[in-house]
C-alpha cells in the first residue's frame, strides 16, 4: 500500500512543484503577464509539437496504433460534452455557458499529459493516440459553443463558423506536430542525428516550461464571483468523468500507459488554452481562468488518488 502511494506521489508531486515554481517566480516579479503569455505561446506553438514529433517519428507506428483506444477517447469526449451541455443549464448567465461547457470537458491533454506520461513511462506515444481521439473534438466543439454563446451577440453564420472551426483545427500546432510525426514514422523517413538532437533540445523544454507557465498564470481574485460554476467544473473535470469512464476503459482491457493516457484525458486539469480561446472569442474569461487555476491546483491531489487506486488494483 505504501509503495503504491509513493509511486503515485512520485508521478504527481514534481509536476505540482514545477507549477509552484512558476507561481513563485511571478510573485517575486521574475515573470509578469507578458512573459507568461510568451512562455505559454512558445510551449503551445513550438516545444510541445517538437516533443510529440520527436517521440512519434522514431516509433513503429503500425505496432502502436489501437483503433479501439482512439474510438474510446473520442466517444468519452463526446459524452462528456453532452453531459456538460445539460449541466450548463444551471448557469444563471447564459453567456457563461460556453465557457462552463468547455472548461468541464477540455483537458490539459498535451501539457500535463506529456509531463505525467514521461514521469511514469518515459514515452508519450499513448498520449499522442489519446490526443488524436480527443483534441480535434475539443477544438471543434469549443469554437461552436463559444461562438453561439458570445456575450457580444455576434454568433457567426453557418459558413463563417465552419470556416473558423476548420481553420482552428487545421492550424493547431499540437495536431500538426502529431501528424508530421506520424507521417515520418509511417513513411520510415531517416532521422539524422543532427535533426533529432535539435528537435530533442526543443522537446525537452516542453514539460518544465508548460508547468511553469501554468503556475505563473494563477490569479485568485476572480474566484468568488463564479463559485457555483467553478465547483461544478471541478467535480466534472477531476471526478465525474473518471468515475464514469475509467471502469469502461478497464473493461475494454486498457492497462498501463493506455490507462494512464485515458486518466489524463478524463481527470487532468482544464487546459489553459480554454481561457485563451474564450478571450479571443469575446467572452470575459472569468469562468475559464478560475477553472484552469483551481483544477490545476487540485489535480495534483486528485490524480495522485486515481493513480493510487489504479496502482492498487495492479492496472498500472
Amino acid at each position: 500500500m505504501l509503495s503504491n502511494l509513493i509511486f503515485s506521489l512520485n508521478a504527481t508531486m514534481p509536476i505540482f512543484l514545477m507549477m509552484v515554481v512558476g507561481y513563485a517566480l511571478k510573485k517575486i516579479k521574475m515573470l509578469d503577464e507578458h512573459s507568461t503569455n510568451v512562455i505559454n505561446k512558445l510551449v503551445f506553438k513550438v516545444f510541445l509539437p517538437a516533443l510529440l514529433f520527436m517521440d512519434l517519428a522514431k516509433q513503429d507506428f503500425a505496432s502502436m496504433w489501437d483503433t479501439s483506444f482512439v474510438l474510446f477517447c473520442a466517444v468519452a469526449t463526446v459524452i462528456s460534452i453532452l453531459i456538460s451541455l445539460g449541466l450548463s443549464l444551471f448557469c444563471k448567465d447564459r453567456t457563461d455557458r460556453g465557457e462552463f461547457i468547455q472548461a468541464s470537458y477540455r483537458s490539459a491533454a498535451a501539457t500535463l499529459g506529456i509531463a505525467f506520461m514521461t514521469n511514469i513511462y518515459d514515452n508519450v506515444a499513448m498520449v499522442a493516440l489519446m490526443i488524436i481521439g480527443s483534441v480535434p473534438i475539443y477544438n471543434v466543439i469549443a469554437v461552436v459553443l463559444l461562438s453561439l454563446t458570445s456575450p457580444e451577440g455576434k454568433s457567426s453564420d453557418g459558413r463563417a463558423l465552419a470556416k473558423r472551426t476548420a481553420k482552428d483545427v487545421a492550424t493547431n500546432p499540437i495536431i500538426l506536430g502529431i501528424l508530421v510525426g506520424l507521417v515520418w514514422s509511417v513513411a520510415k523517413l531517416p532521422t539524422p542525428p543532427i535533426l533529432m538532437r535539435s528537435v530533442t533540445y526543443l522537446g525537452n523544454c516542453a514539460s518544465p516550461l508548460a508547468l511553469i507557465g501554468l503556475g505563473a498564470s494563477f490569479e485568485f481574485s476572480d474566484l468568488r464571483e463564479k463559485m457555483k460554476e467553478i465547483i461544478f467544473i471541478i467535480f466534472n473535470k477531476l471526478c465525474l468523468w473518471c468515475i464514469i469512464f475509467l471502469p469502461v476503459a478497464v473493461v475494454m482491457g486498457f492497462v498501463n500507459d493506455k490507462l494512464v493516457a485515458a486518466l489524463i484525458m478524463l481527470g487532468s486539469a482544464t487546459t489553459s488554452s480554454s481561457f485563451i480561446m474564450s478571450k479571443n472569442m469575446g467572452h470575459k474569461g472569468t469562468v475559464s481562468s478560475c477553472a484552469v487555476m483551481i483544477t490545476t491546483l487540485l489535480s495534483a491531489f486528485t490524480l495522485t488518488f486515481w493513480l493510487f487506486v489504479l496502482r492498487s488494483f495492479g492496472l498500472i
